[in-house]
């Protein structure tokens, strides 16, 4: 049975778990104005992209035969994916098309998450708070998506690469989740009524 691992990789990825402590800190005294509209709306669409997600990277990994009973049905595929399916030690066998593939679908994301908080908000806070929000909603339903499909991570201590830039991001998936529920918690505990 894997440990619990406290320190991601590269080390100024822990740094992460001081985001929503610092957004709380900035937001709390003055709050944000959003309304629980905004915030559903938001969540509605992070949540559709964080099944996209999960789902080009079961693409992907089929793709590059990393991904055992694809060829049969769903149930086939989460029977034997668990067991074979290691996101951290499948960068290795990606092919560098396929990386820089990824790559530049990672830099897509960041820029779809943050026009989206462009367009939602006129203000520099709610649009931070926003982008904050909508990528700690993708974040959990990608790793939600994932498992619904591949049923992995079969365990929040399962590693996970979490970007590729500017170098791999590792971490045991309790990371990132944690990061996101806190996120979550820091912006909703900071939300002012407000009327659209």
């Amino acid at each position: 049975m894997r440990t619990v691992q406290l320190w991601a990789q590269p080390w100024w990825v822990n740094l992460l778990i001081l985001v929503p402590v610092v957004a709380f800190t900035a937001w709390r005294k003055k709050g944000i104005l959003l309304s629980g509209r905004q915030l559903l709306f938001i969540a509605v669409f992070a949540a559709a992209f964080g099944f996209v997600e999960a789902a080009a990277v079961a693409y992907l990994r089929a793709a590059v035969g990393v991904l055992p009973g694809y060829h049969g049905t769903l149930a086939d595929v989460r029977r034997s994916a668990p067991e074979f399916y290691q996101q951290a030690q499948a960068l290795r066998e990606f092919p560098e098309s396929l990386l820089t593939i990824e790559l530049f679908r990672e830099a897509a994301t960041i820029v779809m998450l943050i026009s989206v908080a462009l367009l939602a908000a006129p203000r520099l806070r709610e649009r931070s708070a926003i982008f904050v929000w909508a990528f700690a909603c993708w974040d959990l339903s990608y790793y939600s998506c994932l498992w619904a499909i591949v049923r992995w991570p079969a365990s929040l201590k399962d590693l996970d690469v979490l970007f590729l830039i500017p170098v791999p991001w590792v971490a045991q998936v309790w990371f990132p989740v944690l990061v996101s529920i806190l996120s979550l918690i820091a912006v909703a505990g900071c939300v002012t009524k407000k009327t659209v």
